[in-house]
């Protein structure tokens, strides 16, 4: 346990990491002093650090830690042999896990929304906090992407409210559980559950039961909004001790959306509540899994007491997340989109979301098999089914294939063959420079092209539109 009132000066270990960043600002805001270190210390980050007033060293020293902090937080893609962690087990300085600093520092005096599952945590969670926002109750927030409202992925309203995306990852080399079952729960999402995370997580019933854990971390007085449509969030949220409401598009649950209506500029439905009509929603993002996210949303607001008119008006101004089907640019007539998607129900919805909503003349997908799950052939099949369902799919070479061992990693050749059986044009191409070239020559006016990665992807999203706009008649650039 962390006992924070002997403790003024923090030190990040992997401080450019999202979450940590946005943490280590968090805490520089409400008056400690932090610094921290990275391997690699550049923009945008560096910038949002500077900005901060946090100074951050570019690489791994144990003189990084002079002078000797108070407490040092490890970031969870950190191990043994790193300088600055072996000189903090030597020296026996005071060391935690980022969710265990975040529950210390920022939630115990807070009621803690804690939003879960394997998709949309993170439009749900941004969804709750703008609407809490919105509706005068100044929420303190922790999020995993940026919400467009508040062009942020954290705030500190000083509100009751604490609202915090929950990740079912691990936490710290030394702290292998999930990073939720440290967030206090006291409200609480499981918007649904699939398998993933396959480098430590060896079936889904070691994920279910890792939710499990969470459920019975509520107390009696808690709420817990479940995703009705998946059997297995059902099946970890069976034995909940609080109140409990399922949300989804299947009839027979609690909070259920109807004639929903997909346009271009809007996604259109009413909300049911327990059989009765409960408000029409204008959202002004796309994607149908958006109303499950509303859904989840709206259970929770709901049962916090907000008014129907400020659900609405919250969820009617909700602007999205960045890099969430997020379009970024339209050259030649050819619309250009990115989003976040890597797992196959992901990548499945997007580009039906895609296709039903913009009716393309074709519809590219560009793939980057990137996270620590996707690089494997866990999904090797559902993979191949999902980007079946655009015209055009091309693919990089395995993201740092070393990482994965050489008999569970994707088959890409496999893949390419099996999208060419299923009559669509795909490409494994050698970099993405040749991916880049290969849209060049084949793009036409009416195509969307949607990006697909959960990293950088080599700077593609800037790359691409560049090479369109200045590409020759002939196709090359």
């Amino acid at each position: 346990m962390i006992i924070t009132e002997r403790i003024q000066h923090i030190y990040f270990i992997g401080i450019c990491g999202t979450a940590m960043a946005a943490a280590a600002a968090m805490l520089k805001d409400i008056g400690y002093e932090v610094r921290g270190s990275d391997e690699g210390v550049y923009p945008p980050m560096s910038d949002f650090l500077a900005q901060k007033g946090i100074p951050a060293h570019n690489g791994y020293k144990a003189s990084n830690l002079t002078p000797r902090p108070d407490l040092v937080v490890v970031g969870n893609a950190l191990s043994r042999g790193n300088p600055e962690i072996e000189h903090v087990l030597n020296s026996k300085i005071r060391y935690a896990s980022l969710p265990e600093a975040i529950k210390a520092f920022l939630l115990r005096d807070k009621t803690s929304i804690v939003v879960t599952g394997t998709h949309g945590k993170t439009t749900t969670t941004s969804m709750i906090s703008w609407a809490l926002h919105s509706a005068g109750l100044n929420p303190d927030f922790l999020i995993g992407g940026i919400a467009r409202n508040f062009q942020s992925s954290y705030g500190l309203g000083g509100g009751e409210h604490f609202v915090i995306e929950g990740d079912e990852y691990d936490s710290a080399f030394f702290d292998k559980g999930p990073k939720f079952l440290h967030y206090l729960p006291e409200v609480a999402v499981i918007g649904n559950l699939e398998f993933d995370h396959a480098d430590i997580y060896p079936n889904l019933d070691a994920i279910k039961l890792q939710f499990t854990r969470l459920v019975n971390l509520i107390p009696e007085r808690g709420f817990l909004a479940v995703g009705g449509d998946s059997t297995s969030a059902l099946e970890a949220s069976r034995a909940s001790f609080c109140r409990k409401e399922t949300f989804g598009l299947g009839t027979d649950n609690d909070w259920i959306a109807r004639d929903i209506d997909i346009r271009e500029d809007c996604l259109s439905f009413g909300t049911y509540y327990k059989g009765q009509f409960f408000l029409p929603i204008r959202l002004g993002i796309c994607g149908t899994y958006n109303a499950r996210n509303c859904l989840a949303a709206i259970a929770v607001l709901h049962h916090r007491g907000i008014s129907k008119d400020s659900i609405r008006a919250g969820m009617e101004s909700f602007q999205g997340v960045l890099r969430r089907l997020q379009k970024i640019a339209e050259v030649s007539g050819i619309s250009i989109y990115e989003d976040f998607a890597h797992h196959p129900t992901a990548v499945r919805e997007t580009l039906q979301t895609l296709r039903e909503t913009f009716h393309p003349k074709r519809l590219w997908a560009i793939y980057e098999p990137r996270s620590a799950t996707s690089r494997r052939n866990v999904f090797q099949v559902e993979i191949a089914e999902a980007l079946a369902l655009a015209d055009c799919i091309a693919l990089p070479p395995l993201y740092k294939p070393e990482k994965t061992p050489a008999g569970e990693r994707l088959d890409e050749e496999r893949l390419i063959k099996d999208l060419h059986q299923a009559g669509r044009a795909a490409w494994n191409l050698q970099n993405v420079e040749c991916i880049i070239q290969k849209v060049c020559e084949e793009a036409q006016a009416g195509d969307l092209i949607v990006l697909l990665s959960n990293g950088g992807f080599d700077n593609i999203y800037q790359k691409l539109p560049k090479a369109l706009r200045n590409r020759r008649p002939d196709g090359k650039v």
